[in-house]
């Protein structure tokens, strides 16, 4: 036997829930410490309250009861009948036997009664009914002292048999009741899959059905403001949850200050077994707690009904009404509770167990404030769900990257059940971070690549400005070593000197600028004006080879927003590709066409040449990485084509032409925002 008392009543009460024979655990000061629903049945009494108290307190013959208590202690087991009171005062003779139970040390630890009711000893008889949900009252324990201001003002309403807002007062007064504890059957019945932890500490208002919560609080008012501790009974109108139930509400003891008991006895309104529900609920909450997502169950019923109170007074933009309020998110945060929640949201937040994440769920925004006012506006508006990548702290104190969900109730009731859901995309973002600098250091190592293709051209155009600067400075001192110098003709060929020498300032910046190795910077272009800076990379290229290039410019194309030197970075390598592609060509026939547009309000690029196009089984291949038709190609150059576009939104495509040759087209979406 386990020595811990609270172990040992777990152990017995798996069983003891089932009996047909009432069982009672009494701790060796007498006091009841388990009371199973058979016990219940018998004497009316609900294990809520009796626990704690002492067994003599509801006995009819408190000295038989000493008497017994007394050969009991001494000889180890005691048989005989015994008198007590039940819930409504009347007395039940039973027929019991008691045993001392003693720990792995043998010393003794508790008591064990078994009890039935004594044949022709009482004025009726009790059907056996083993199904405890058939026959067991629904308990609860409640705590009124968060109330007491509520019940002052009733009490002086009750006095002045006035006040029009006793309704308002008493909705008010269930909101204040907090539960202490229920049982079993009340969990079942109204608890949905929270269960009797989850329930405690919450508000009644939460969990008493709607019809009938005007009559529960006319109740507590009777019980409570009662100085006799009498108990009063009510029958309610069948709610769906049980047929014709009978309410009993009365004080608890003195050593209960401010705490009332209330039971409801009926039949479930549920014709399939109490087994069949226990296993469905079972199976339900199995799949939820072994699920791999992290899941968070809350309560945002009270939310709710702000929400609605604000929809009733006309507000519609929601989000400016928490800018001028703000205060009613910092409310949410606190007031809104978590009430249950699986093994995987346990780990990911490194608690130890459900209870760790149990309470306001504002710890979940405590990184991401701004979060939780979208959730809100969502829940406002009517959104059936909403997601966001958000930071979270957890509970030993690592910042997490992940994936926020949330689904919002529908329809909305009382019970009002609303679904977190949390991915950890740490280590994923990690990798996307790192997929993203393999890409860019590629892009980069393209970019060199073709420069160096580039050589020729790239000497060329610098070795224009040069010259010129090297005729007009040696023009320049001639006209200085004259008798007379010609002053003015100096100042010109200077102005010239330094047009030059800016000419091939930009030309080195546009080289520099397309091989150093940078972060993408995103601002809004004009495509036209990137494309003419591409054909300059190009032109000596183009010239040497004699190719006729042939420009079309849309003067309505949208701006778009991108990288500038990643765009160049694509269409320079377009072209030098069209460039191979006809030099095989007479030089007369060899022809390049550019061309920009707009399609369906997005920016277009299109090159064409007349080349001899790309093989058909080539085609579905043309963008892989490493795929080349060049015998020194790397294979690279199309395919970061490709996710340079992609990464701005873009599309890129290839084609032939049916005249033959090649088409490629790069479309980019219209310029919305930089944010």
């Amino acid at each position: 036997m386990i020595s811990t008392l609270r172990d040992s009543l777990r152990q017995d009460a798996g069983i003891a829930e089932f009996a047909s024979e009432s069982i009672v655990i009494i701790d060796l000061e007498g006091s009841i410490r388990y009371w199973n629903p058979a016990a219940e049945r018998l004497f009316g009494w609900p294990g809520l309250a009796v626990g704690g108290a002492p067994v003599a307190d509801i006995s009819a013959a408190p000295e038989d009861e000493v008497r017994a208590w007394s050969q009991l202690l001494q000889e180890g087991v005691w048989e005989g009948q015994i008198r007590r009171l039940t819930r409504d005062g009347e007395v039940r003779v039973v027929e019991a036997r008691r045993r001392l139970r003693h720990d792995e040390a043998g010393i003794p630890c508790d008591v064990v009664e078994y009890a039935h009711l004594a044949q022709g000893a009482n004025g009726e008889e009790i059907p056996d009914r083993s199904a405890p949900d058939v026959a067991m009252a629904a308990s609860w324990e409640i705590d009124l002292t968060s109330a007491a201001e509520i019940l002052d003002r009733i009490r002086s309403q009750s006095r002045t048999s006035g006040g029009d807002d006793r309704g308002d007062l008493c909705r008010r007064l269930l909101e204040a009741a907090r539960i202490v504890d229920v049982n079993e059957r009340t969990a079942r019945l109204v608890g949905g899959n929270r269960g009797r932890e989850l329930m405690k500490g919450q508000s009644v208002a939460s969990f008493w059905p709607v019809a009938s919560r005007a009559i529960l609080a006319e109740l507590i008012v009777q019980a409570f403001l009662d100085s006799e501790g009498k108990r009063f009974h009510r029958w309610l109108a069948s709610d769906g949850i049980l047929r014709e139930p009978l309410v009993t509400i009365w004080r608890a003891g003195a050593d209960r200050p401010g705490h009332l008991f209330i039971t409801v006895n009926g039949t479930a309104d549920d014709d399939r077994s109490y087994l069949f529900l226990r296993a469905s609920e079972a199976r339900y909450r199995k799949l939820v707690h072994y699920m791999p997502v992290a899941l968070w169950q809350v309560d945002a019923s009270h939310m709710g009904k702000i929400y609605a109170d604000l929809r009733s007074r006309g507000v519609t933009d929601f989000g400016k009404y928490l800018d001028d309020h703000p205060e009613l998110v910092g409310l949410a945060a606190s007031s809104v509770p978590v009430t249950d929640v699986n093994r995987s949201a346990i780990e990911l937040m490194g608690g130890k167990d459900a209870q760790d994440l149990i309470g306001p769920a504002g710890y979940l925004f405590t990184e991401s404030p701004e979060c939780l006012r979208r959730v809100m506006i969502g829940r406002f508006s009517g959104d059936r769900n909403y997601s966001e990548l958000m930071k979270l702290r957890t509970l030993d104190g690592r910042v997490l990257d992940v994936r926020f969900s949330v689904t919002y109730p529908e329809p909305l009731v009382e019970l009002d059940t609303t679904i977190f859901s949390l991915e950890d995309m740490t280590e994923r973002l990690q990798m996307e971070t790192q997929l993203r600098q393999i890409q860019a250091d590629f892009s980069h190592a393209a970019r060199i690549a073709t420069l160096g293709e580039l050589t020729s051209s790239i000497a060329h155009e610098v070795n224009q400005p040069l010259a010129a600067i090297m005729t007009n400075a040696e023009t320049s001192l001639r006209w200085l070593a004259r008798a007379e110098p010609d002053i003015g003709k100096v100042r010109q060929l200077t102005a010239r000197i330094a047009a030059s020498a800016r000419r091939a300032d930009n030309i080195v910046q546009r080289i520099r600028s397309m091989a150093i190795k940078q972060s993408p910077d995103p601002v809004t272009l004009e495509l036209n004006e990137v494309v003419r800076e591409s054909l300059l990379f190009v032109q000596n290229e183009i010239e040497q080879r004699g190719i006729r290039v042939t420009t079309t410019y849309s003067r309505d194309l949208p701006t778009v927003v991108g990288d500038r030197i990643q765009l160049q970075q694509v269409i320079v390598n377009l072209i030098i590709n069209a460039v191979h592609a006809v030099e095989g060509l007479d030089e007369t026939e060899r022809e390049i066409l550019v061309v920009t547009g707009v399609e369906g309000g997005s920016a277009t690029f299109t090159l064409k040449d007349n080349g001899p196009g790309i093989a058909p089984e080539h085609l579905g291949r043309i963008f892989d990485g490493f795929f080349t038709t060049k015998p020194q190609g790397m294979g690279i150059g199309l395919a970061i084509c490709q996710s340079i576009v992609t990464a701005h939104g873009g599309a890129v495509s290839a084609s032939n032409r049916t005249g033959g040759g090649a088409q490629f087209r790069v479309t980019l979406p219209r310029a919305r925002s930089l944010t």
